[in-house]
């Protein structure tokens, strides 16, 4: 549930009955007319079918989570959890407090048959209620109309109940010899202690042994929904393609406004903002904190404080993506010369980084390992690396890729090569090592390639010319059954394109 806010009773509203009469008097009708079933809806009753599948028996309970307190009585922006999204087809700042039950049904011999989709949410008050005009985290007069029970069950192709009804629901015909019941825990602290009381309420932790099996039980429900996330669906995939192409967009009108972003100071907050406000304007929102990082702070991995100048004669490191309003987000790096010329020194490690990502891409495909990937893109890294004078002496490249006794290039490249990607930026999380590092690349998967160096200004293991340069090449592609397929192929990727895309104020040749 929602975070509680603390503060003093400052308010002076009006408590009486005949104010509240007023206020729910004189209201022209609201509209009876539902809204269609949604696609994403269509998409995620699929998807709650695969789960359905795997826990017979059980009930299944998945919730939005709440809002989280910024700092005192403000809020940070809703987002629901990723699992709920997911199995529900919501997305945007929909639905908080929300919890997604999948019900088990019971054939006429008893046994399972399935499961019922329930939605349990706070839907529209009535006008004639107080939390119509008084409750500033749901009423209509503070945040707009909200769905009825009934609208809602248009929309989602589920059952619809009220919120209040969640606490009997889940005791229902559990314990045991009946129903077992798992939640995604991580999602809302208040639900996951509402489950583990009513566990014990019926008797399905007697015992620290029992109570220790329910909560692995859970950690297992959060591991298959997100391994259920590895290989996206024909829908998954056009809203990557629509995040990624928001994307490219936004990073033609950063490399348009690098002459502002140098002229103004302070240029890092210049390009986040504007990024910032295409990635606003066209979809949800950024799918994470940008990275814009100039000169030297193109070497720290994570460089988000965004507080640095954008000079002439830099390197600007955009690390950034779109989330759509279905919540899938790009995560697209281009690493670009402020003024639109590369030094030497700079074009020999981004054509190098360049080199590691093709032979990184080339490695995407279908019966190769995830792993494979890094491997291909980190040999060419190491190998640079080695020519360049670089590693401890007597080293060969043979031994720095040695995963005990080696690994001396990982100084100037300390991250792997890819991650899955989806409605998380770091999608699949949860998922075992056998299915995601081991596992084998697959139809449907999508995943980044981004390798990168970074020479800090300090390291006197560097040649003078090279510290202080950071360079990041980040694509993001989907498995097909013959290879891959760059989504972000559309944005300048060589070293002349760039220049050129910097040249033209951001437009693609």
């Amino acid at each position: 549930m929602s975070e509680k806010q603390h503060k003093a009773d400052h308010r002076s509203r009006p408590t009486g009955a005949a104010f509240r009469e007023f206020m729910g008097s004189s209201w022209a009708p609201r509209s009876g007319e539902l809204p269609t079933l949604t696609e994403a809806a269509r998409y995620a009753a699929s998807r709650r079918e695969q789960v359905s599948a795997a826990y017979p028996g059980t009930r299944v309970v998945v919730p939005a989570g709440g809002f989280k307190i910024r700092s005192n009585d403000t809020d940070y922006v809703f987002r629901p959890h990723s699992a709920f999204a997911h199995l529900t087809g919501l997305g945007a700042d929909r639905e908080p407090d929300a919890v997604l039950v999948l019900e088990p049904r019971t054939a006429e011999d008893g046994s399972p048959d399935g499961h019922e989709a329930v939605l349990y949410f706070l839907p529209l008050a009535d006008r004639d209620s107080e939390e119509f005009f008084a409750d500033s985290r749901v009423g209509e007069f503070w945040v707009g109309e909200r769905p009825t029970l009934a609208s809602a069950a248009a929309e989602l192709g589920v059952t619809t109940r009220h919120l209040d009804e969640l606490q009997d629901a889940l005791a229902k015909d559990a314990g045991p010899g009946g129903l077992a019941l798992a939640v995604v825990r991580d999602a809302d602290r208040e639900v996951a202690e509402m489950v583990d009381a009513v566990r014990a309420q019926v008797g399905l932790t007697t015992d620290e042994a029992a109570a220790a099996a329910a909560q692995e039980a859970d950690a297992a429900l959060a591991r298959a929904l997100s391994t259920l996330r590895l290989v996206k669906d024909d829908w998954e995939v056009r809203q990557m393609e629509e995040a990624v192409e928001a994307t490219a967009t936004a990073f033609d009108a950063v490399v348009g406004q690098l002459p502002e972003a140098v002229r103004r100071g302070r240029g890092e907050r210049w390009v986040e903002g504007v990024f910032g406000l295409h990635a606003r304007h066209q979809g949800n929102g950024v799918g994470y904190d940008s990275i814009a990082a100039a000169g030297e702070h193109a070497t720290t991995l994570h460089w988000i404080r965004n507080t640095g100048e954008v000079r002439d004669g830099d390197l600007l490191l955009l690390d950034a993506g779109v989330e759509t309003d279905s919540l899938f987000t790009a995560d697209v790096t281009r690493t670009v010369p402020v003024n639109g010329t590369f030094t030497p020194a700079q074009r020999k490690v981004y054509e190098a980084v360049l080199e590691a990502q093709e032979a990184g891409l080339a490695a995407a495909r279908p019966g190769n390992r995830f792993k494979d990937v890094h491997a291909a893109a980190i040999e060419v890294i190491a190998r640079h690396l080695l020519e360049w004078g670089l590693l401890p002496e007597g080293v060969t490249l043979e031994q720095t890729l040695d995963a005990e006794e080696g690994q001396f290039h990982r100084r100037w490249m300390v991250h792997g090569t890819s991650h899955h990607l989806g409605i998380d930026v770091h999608d699949c999380a949860l998922a075992l090592r056998e299915d995601y590092v081991e596992g084998e690349l697959r139809e449907g998967m999508v995943l980044t390639v981004e390798p990168g160096l970074y020479f800090k200004s300090d390291d006197l293991l560097v040649p003078e010319e090279l510290r202080g340069i950071g360079v990041r090449i980040e694509d993001d592609i989907v498995i097909t059954a013959d290879g891959h397929r760059n989504l972000s192929a559309m944005l300048p990727r060589t070293a002349d394109e760039v220049e050129a895309w910097v040249r033209s104020g951001g437009v693609r040749s």
